[in-house]
């Protein structure tokens, strides 16, 4: 009873939440990236984007909490607690960052559908790297109760393409 005014630090916990396109492309589950650290699910559940369109897009609402210094990933945390790991490109660490143009900052709140980076498709096609977008929930075996992912094969960017339930 006398904890009924405290707030709850994980206010949108059991409610289902639309996840999104990060891009225009296919959208595949995270078990077809060709990348074992990802599809073999050891940064989490997930799934990825092969883009089309270099345009960038939340996946979720939530706060910007990490951008790698070499600008291929961000992490973002949701108001239910799920964080999630936006991965741009297979192995493109080694690129230093030259094709990624982050539109965001750590700190920022972004809505689903916020474009948070441009990348330049052709550069990645040069330097023989994937362009894979990986979206993966780094707290998957702590926080998440479900992933559903609701369409996979060509989405638009900002296209509903499934949903996520924290515990």
């Amino acid at each position: 009873m006398f904890g009924m005014f405290k707030k709850n630090k994980k206010a949108d916990s059991n409610v289902s939440t639309d996840i999104y396109a990060v891009a225009t492309g296919e959208v595949v589950s995270i078990d077809k990236v060709n990348d074992p650290v990802f599809s073999q699910k050891m940064m989490g559940d997930g799934f990825a984007v092969i883009p089309t369109s270099g345009d960038v897009y939340s996946p979720v609402a939530g706060e910007i909490m990490s951008i790698f210094p070499t600008k291929h990933a961000l992490g973002i945390r949701m108001a239910s607690g799920l964080e999630i790991l936006l991965h741009m490109g297979i192995d493109t660490v080694e690129l230093g960052g030259e094709p990624f143009d982050i539109k965001v900052k750590e700190g920022d709140k972004v809505s689903a559908n916020t474009l948070i980076a441009k990348i330049d498709l052709a550069f990645l096609a040069n330097a023989s790297k994937p362009n894979d977008l990986v979206v993966a929930i780094t707290n998957t075996a702590d926080n998440l109760e479900s992933l559903t992912l609701t369409k996979t094969g060509t989405a638009s960017a900002g296209e509903v393409i499934g949903n996520v339930k924290a515990k």
